[in-house]
């Protein structure tokens, strides 16, 4: 698998076990070791490479210990420091890190909760650990622009010199871009501000800012909405896009002869946002099998189809999303017979995971 997929195949785990992991031990077993063997390529069983509970001398802190070292040449390159996955993490968190960075050779550390990775250098000071991370890996929204800098960690090309030097204009960008993202769900005063006085010729008074808080709110999601659509757009040509529900048609047609009529002739297909949302979970969740790109699809008036291979006789799952009232995820058999079960949301694809990638396998046996 490429180093991308296997994050993607890592996060779907994640995204399917969390609910199970209560504990920290639970934590590292199911999420961090599989990162650090999987993701970065380190033997989490050779102690030359992963130490664990690994202990130095702080000062007057005497036997305390990091969850992980990662070795290499002998020497610490890599803290890792662990919390439970149903623990939001704090920097309050990272004090053996930022005791033990001093004292060792290691130039990066990490704090993660198996679900997030916090990543830390010494751009501030040398040899004394910053109090924020340069990079910042959610495994629940992962951010592809990192995944190169990711790589430049793993055991196969480690090249600690290239991302300390890439590092500061990481950890600014990252602030950046998650200071706007918070803005778009909360917007602060200052920014209700800077667009209010920009449309509004009036004093900014307490009603004003008021009634631009949600003003503010509904403008920058429809904005972002505006962008996904027209990217949308593009990649369908431009021309079949819409973002209206399709006509929906009286019947669903099993019969794969049939299907494959369908498919080839129906020429008035109008695909919709939430059609190509639903075939990204499901491809997601694909990716555990096989490469992303044998996952297709193909519309038609009845139902969305997700394909492997873009045929026809390997179908994935259907999406009947054109009823007005409810929506349907049909689901496949060894047989290939189709069982429709009704979702509310997009998010309950991920329920159904196990039958996607048990169809997936049918397929490749």
């Amino acid at each position: 698998m490429e180093f991308a997929e296997l994050i993607g195949a890592l996060a779907l785990k994640v995204r399917n076990q969390r609910g199970a992991i209560q504990t920290e031990e639970a934590t590292k077993n199911a999420f961090i070791m599989p990162f650090i063997s999987t993701i970065l390529g380190y033997d989490v069983f050779n102690p030359l490479e992963v130490v664990p509970e690994f202990t130095a001398d702080v000062g007057v802190k005497k036997g305390e210990k990091v969850d992980y070292a990662i070795m290499r040449d002998g020497e610490v390159q890599i803290l890792v420091e662990c919390k439970k996955s149903t623990e939001a993490l704090k920097i309050e968190h990272a004090s053996q890190l930022f005791r033990y960075f001093a004292v060792t050779n290691a130039r990066i550390a990490v704090l993660t909760n198996g679900e997030i990775y916090q990543f830390y250098t010494d751009l501030d000071a040398p040899n004394r650990m910053d109090e924020k991370p340069f990079l910042v890996l959610d495994l629940m929204d992962i951010d592809e622009t990192l995944i190169p800098e990711l790589r430049k960690l793993t055991k196969d090309v480690f090249d600690l010199d290239s991302i300390i030097n890439s590092a500061e204009e990481l950890k600014y960008i990252g602030q950046i871009k998650r200071t706007i993202a918070a803005q778009f769900t909360e917007p602060e005063d200052d920014w209700i501000r800077f667009f209010t006085t920009r449309v509004y010729d009036g004093a900014f008074t307490q009603k004003i800012r008021e009634q631009f808080t949600s003003l503010v709110a509904k403008s920058t999601k429809q904005f972002l909405n505006d962008q996904v659509n027209d990217r949308l757009k593009t990649a369908l040509g431009g021309s079949n896009f819409s973002g209206a529900a399709p006509e929906v048609r009286g019947e669903v047609i099993n019969s794969h002869d049939i299907v494959e009529i369908d498919l080839a002739r129906d020429t008035e297909i109008e695909t919709t946002l939430e059609e190509l949302e639903g075939y990204q979970i499901v491809k997601a969740i694909a990716c555990s099998e096989v490469k992303p790109q044998r996952v297709m699809h193909r519309d038609s008036k009845s139902y969305f189809a997700v394909l492997l291979d873009d045929n026809n006789r390997k179908p994935v799952a259907r999406l009947h999303f054109n009823g007005r009232k409810q929506k349907y995820l049909g689901v496949f058999d060894a047989d290939k017979v189709e069982t429709r079960h009704p979702i509310d949301t997009l998010d309950e694809i991920y329920l159904f995971a196990q039958d996607i990638r048990e169809t997936i396998k049918s397929y490749q046996n």
